[in-house]
């Protein structure tokens, strides 16, 4: 999960840094000042995202969708449409703040409509829902994208503190997303919803705060200011491009509340219609992938056959790159629910579980770092499909100990806490033996004239997986008759059958990366 913004973000930013940075400026703790700014600004916004997102499904399945039979199912679909738009937003957000925002009007932007989508959700009603969960999509692709390009200015190419100063701006993710199901998920099962809801609020609106005042003392010096002010400024209708921009972020709104929306609505011209999903699917799998398809292919014809080896190579890893998030997102669905009906959770809540992948990221990351530099001293480093595999089947390990805690249940079909910690531990390790290296070798890998196309298809792999595990996910849903969640020894079987069906596929998809493995090496023409 917090990995993955890593690798989505961070890596992006030092590959596209742009020319003319100004990485001058106070620094503090041999790093530039402006860090430590956007380190909190990141880990505040971490917090509200997280924190949100903990709660997201259990209010959906306890409050806004309990009357309905099939809420699980409701509620599922809705978590994997946000999830998908969520990772699709950056690649546009980002390409806006390239060419005429900036990246610091773009991220005040983003932190503003994010703020007001989490106080929207605080908001107990079906239309503050959707609006809420759309403000955040937006505001997502204008944040995440560009604070992270931000933090690559800051630095001179080639400055040795670069990968240190990502490594401290990539522990402010984690520990927002460690400490923000603690807090809200408390919060929101404890006192009601909009506490919960609304402490994510709180925390977006430090986030901007943080980095409003980063910008007023200067420790950004001229970086992340638009590539052209003059052009911004320039008037289409009587209004700015920057105002435009702003307005068609908030026109856009309903849009994006259509594709998450489930249910009917009297629309002007066509009655009632009815919303299930179907959208979101003819989005996906009608228009976006046949796009990204053709645009590979073109590609392949181009480029010289060593460049078309590579990208073979690419293909291959971003597909098993998204087999893995399809597996590793069911961590907000239906292990979220899994935990609420079939697990003693002697010490933490439903909504809280969600802490234990990121602190299991903090605790992993640094040895596992040190464990690369160690093995390529001694020449044992793995090659990239490799540790592919390896990921993966650790992956389908923490399936199968999800599945084989239904042999330890108790009469009411509650097992143990530890299952569920020691089945995301081999979750997590899996996720740094796939998503460190992931980004990094892709950009290695492309050929130069498409980095950035490609780096794009990486962002919109993880908005497939989302999607794809929310068809997964929907495998789980219990919902019984008027809206009574199915529990004990019912539930325990229908989530742990699943699991198992995910930890045989998560194997077979581990051995198909090894089978690959030799090609891939050979078509990698020397990179390790």
């Amino acid at each position: 999960m917090s990995y993955q913004d890593h690798t989505l973000t961070d890596q992006v930013s030092e590959q596209n840094a742009p020319i003319g940075a100004d990485p001058t400026g106070p620094e503090m703790f041999g790093h530039p000042k402006g860090l430590f700014y956007l380190f909190f600004a990141e880990l505040w916004e971490r917090f509200s995202f997280y924190g949100m997102r903990a709660l997201l499904v259990l209010y959906m399945v306890n409050n806004l969708f309990q009357a309905f039979a099939n809420r699980d199912e409701i509620a599922i679909g809705i978590y994997a449409a946000y999830g998908a738009l969520v990772y699709a937003t950056p690649v546009i957000g980002g390409m806006i703040a390239d060419r005429l925002l900036g990246y610091r009007k773009a991220i005040m932007l983003g932190a503003v409509l994010m703020a007001l989508g989490h106080f929207a959700l605080a908001i107990e009603h079906p239309v503050f829902f959707y609006g809420s969960l759309a403000l955040l999509i937006v505001g997502n692709g204008f944040f995440k994208p560009n604070i992270s390009t931000l933090v690559g200015t800051l630095y001179k190419e080639g400055d040795s503190r670069r990968d240190a100063g990502f490594t401290i701006f990539y522990m402010g993710i984690n520990i927002g997303a460690m400490v923000a199901p603690l807090i809200c998920g408390w919060l929101g099962m404890t006192y009601g919803w909009h506490y919960g809801f609304g402490a994510a609020g709180v925390g977006m609106v430090l986030g901007l705060i943080m980095f409003w005042q980063g910008g007023r003392s200067g420790v950004f010096g001229n970086n992340g200011l638009p590539p052209n002010p003059a052009v911004i400024k320039e008037r289409v209708g009587g209004i700015t491009k920057e105002a435009w921009i702003t307005i068609l972020s908030f026109l856009s709104l309903p849009v994006f509340g259509l594709l998450l929306f489930n249910g009917t609505l009297d629309l002007p011209g066509f009655g009632e219609t009815v919303f299930d999903g179907s959208i979101m699917h003819i989005v996906m799998n009608y228009i976006l992938l046949p796009v990204i398809a053709l645009v590979l292919i073109y590609n392949l014809v181009k480029v010289d056959s060593i460049e078309r080896q590579r990208l073979f190579v690419v293909i291959l890893l971003t597909f098993f790159v998204t087999v893995f998030w399809s597996f590793f997102e069911q961590a907000g669905s239906s292990l979220t629910l899994f935990a609420e009906r079939n697990v003693n959770l002697t010490f933490m809540n439903a909504a809280q579980t969600n802490s234990i992948n990121p602190f299991f990221i903090i605790l992993f990351a640094l040895p596992f770092s040190a464990m690369w530099v160690f093995l390529s001293k001694k020449r044992m480093n793995p090659y990239t499909p490799v540790k592919f595999a390896l990921g993966i089947a650790q992956l389908g390990l923490g399936f199968l100990i999800f599945a084989w805690s239904a042999n330890y249940a108790d009469a009411e079909g509650r097992v143990s806490i530890w299952f569920l910690i020691l089945g995301y531990m081999f979750i997590t390790t899996g996720e740094l033996f796939v998503s460190p290296v992931g980004l990094s070798k892709v950009t290695e890998l492309s050929p130069k004239k498409i980095v950035a196309f490609i780096m794009g298809i990486w962002f919109l792999s993880s908005s497939f997986a989302h999607y794809i595990a929310g068809l997964i996910a929907k495998l789980t849903a219990v919902s019984g008759s008027e809206g009574e969640a199915a529990t004990g020894m019912a539930s325990l079987l229908v989530y742990t059958g699943v699991f198992e069906q995910i930890a045989y596929v998560a194997f077979g998809f581990a051995v198909l990366a090894l089978l690959l493995t030799p090609i891939m090496r050979k078509w990698m023409n020397g990179i390790h």
